[in-house]
């Protein structure tokens, strides 16, 4: 089991950045693909960025892909997105997941959810 609690969100002007974190509980953190999604109103979750269970690896969507940076820190069981060159588009719940194999994207293949961060970019 592995519980997922994320911070970070908050509202920012367009232009301006965020840093994500998401804390996981549970001793093999390190043996967890990592993915970032969000989801605006009206809209359906999307994938926003993923991280191998060793950190070697990452993808982006093509919508943040240079804008967002997704990291983790397998000691203190963290993963990180931070966002710059935000836009009101960006605008949404952002979710941590989690699951047990070395990477992956489709959502429906995450195991474990947080309960997610309000991102707010004002224009």
């Amino acid at each position: 089991q592995v519980q997922l609690v994320e911070s970070g969100g908050g509202l920012v002007q367009a232009g301006g950045s965020l840093r994500l974190s998401c804390a996981a509980s549970g001793r093999t953190f390190s043996s967890y693909a990592m993915g970032w999604f969000r989801q605006a109103p009206g809209k359906e979750r999307e994938f926003v960025a993923a991280i191998s269970s060793s950190g070697s690896n990452t993808y982006y969507d093509v919508s943040v892909k240079g804008r967002f940076t997704i990291s983790r820190d397998n000691v203190k069981n963290m993963v990180y997105l931070k966002m710059n060159s935000l836009k009101p588009e960006d605008t949404a719940v952002y979710y941590c997941a989690a699951v047990p194999i070395y990477l992956t994207i489709p959502a429906h293949e995450y195991d474990y959810w947080g309960q997610g961060t309000q991102v707010t970019i004002s224009s």
